[in-house]
């Protein structure tokens, strides 16, 4: 692995996750496992043995590790080990630091990355006495949404497994055209209360754009 031979901390964590793609691999990791074709949906444009470098590198800074499901699945996923877990700050920081930046690509944005999208851009004040609970049933991956006390969680679930006010049914480029374009929300997409996904879909404006 290259270093920048800094005793700097800032250099001393670059020297581990600041390759190309590696604080990207932790974004995809930071709302639960995932398998190595789950990480290749998710950055396609990374190319299979580029991805399985950077994995290794990060199982090597001890920021990812492997573990085998038990059966039936049997399969094996990667997922953040405590020392990775505590980047989620630094992921969401630089989420909302790069949201000023201008838009310079057409392309979509992942699941986990739409995810982290919203938790950068979520506006208490839009928010204000607002309390709800939204299940996010994008394809096969289902995300509970909670606002309460002008604050935000989000957690990656198993579809129906936890109560919510409303269900929201989309694809991840549906969603970000209800939130952050401003698109009108389809009644056919919400099961349940739809006045709790009307209000959600605001409360994520767009960032202002550095000069």
């Amino acid at each position: 692995m290259r270093t920048y031979d800094d005793p700097c901390g800032i250099a001393r964590a670059l020297d581990q996750v600041g390759e190309r793609w590696a604080l990207l691999i932790v974004r995809e990791l930071l709302l639960g496992p995932k398998r190595f074709t789950d990480l290749r949906a998710g950055l396609p444009g990374a190319s299979q043995n580029v991805l399985s470098q950077r994995l290794r590198e990060l199982e090597e800074s001890q920021v990812v590790r492997r573990r085998k499901l038990p059966p039936p699945a049997a399969s094996q996923v990667y997922e953040l080990t405590d020392r990775g877990r505590e980047l989620e700050p630094v992921v969401l920081a630089l989420a909302r630091w790069g949201s000023r930046a201008p838009l310079r690509s057409a392309g979509p944005l992942s699941v986990d990355a739409l995810m982290y999208a919203l938790k950068s851009t979520f506006d208490p004040e839009a928010a204000g006495d607002f309390a709800g609970r939204l299940e996010l049933r994008l394809g096969e991956q289902s995300f509970l949404a909670e606002v309460s006390g002008g604050r935000f969680t989000l957690l990656r679930t198993e579809p129906g497994a936890a109560p919510a006010d409303a269900v929201l049914r989309a694809d991840a480029d549906t969603l970000r055209a209800l939130v952050f374009a401003g698109d009108r929300l389809d009644p056919g997409m919400v099961e349940g209360d739809r006045q709790v996904a009307e209000r959600f879909v605001r409360l994520f404006p767009r960032p202002t754009m550095s000069s």
